[in-house]
């Protein structure tokens, strides 16, 4: 749980700021009453008062990365809290917005609400779509017919600079494909990752800085990222489950030499990869 604006108040004690009350309105008026008065400057809370939308940002995304670990951990009691996390960061910035008078919450709501029935009209109107497949491709137009009714931008604009840079390089990807300039096959990609990974050794042999061997493995990943879009693989998810595999294998290296009254600073590599071997098959994957 991160120190965002909720669990501030839950981890520091609700009556730092303000006198707390129980309200049982389960509506979305009451939360955005509460945020009304964390942010009103006669009685408010000090550090909601200060806040910006830079400094609320970092806490919106790490809420949403508490939102995913809750989903992968199936912890659903714990997904509950963290949606909770995550909606009062939207009523944040929309109150921070409704003081610049920007727009409000309620503003936010048609907005999206505009949007899903336009990307929807197999729902909402007439058309018709076969399967999952068929609504994504056409979801993808509709983006495209959107983007294009928008003042004069390059096709990669709108990919938001703030994603992570693996799952950024994938909607680059896609969006360059969406006019033809893709690869025509997996075997193609992995044909280019052979050649970036040469690319690297041959940048070390000549003794390249360390702005261009950073440059090289850039690309290289750059390309695994394509690798995984045309498998039709998650790389972010992908990676998940790996560091999750890393994670319960070397505890099980941790638990076996402690068994033997080491630990991992006192064995020698090649202990610890005999081990890691044995704990591929003996290890339990992890939740």
């Amino acid at each position: 749980m991160s120190l965002g604006p909720s669990s501030f108040l839950a981890k520091r004690g609700r009556n730092r700021c303000y006198e707390s009350e129980v309200i049982r309105k389960s509506d979305i008026a009451a939360l955005l009453d509460i945020m009304r008065r964390l942010r009103d400057p006669n009685g408010g809370c000090p550090w909601d008062i200060e806040q910006s939308f830079e400094t609320i940002a970092p806490y919106t995304i790490e809420e949403a990365y508490e939102v995913a670990g809750a989903i992968e951990d199936k912890d659903w009691s714990g997904l509950k809290e963290e949606l909770g996390d995550l909606l009062l960061q939207v009523v944040y910035h929309a109150r921070m917005a409704e003081e610049r008078k920007l727009f409000d919450f309620h503003d936010v709501v048609d907005a999206i609400s505009a949007k899903m029935i336009a990307r929807h009209p197999h729902v909402f109107g007439d058309a018709k779509v076969e399967n999952a497949e068929a609504q994504t491709v056409a979801w993808e137009e509709i983006k495209r017919r959107e983007r294009a009714a928008k003042p004069a931008a390059g096709l990669l604009d709108d990919v938001t600079r703030a994603l992570p840079a693996l799952a950024r390089a994938e909607k680059l990807q896609k969006r360059m494909a969406s006019v033809g300039f893709d690869w025509d096959s997996p075997e193609r990609v992995l044909d280019k990752i052979t050649e970036e990974a040469g690319e690297i050794a041959e940048a070390r042999a000549a003794g390249a800085s360390h702005a261009e061997i950073e440059g090289e493995v850039g690309d290289l990943l750059f390309v695994v990222a394509n690798l995984a879009r045309h498998l039709k693989v998650d790389p972010e998810a992908a990676l998940r489950v790996t560091n999750a595999k890393v994670v319960s294998r070397f505890k099980w290296i941790e638990a076996a030499l402690e068994k033997q009254g080491r630990s991992p600073t006192g064995a020698t590599l090649e202990e610890m990869e005999a081990l890691w071997q044995e704990a591929k098959t003996k290890a339990k994957p992890a939740p």
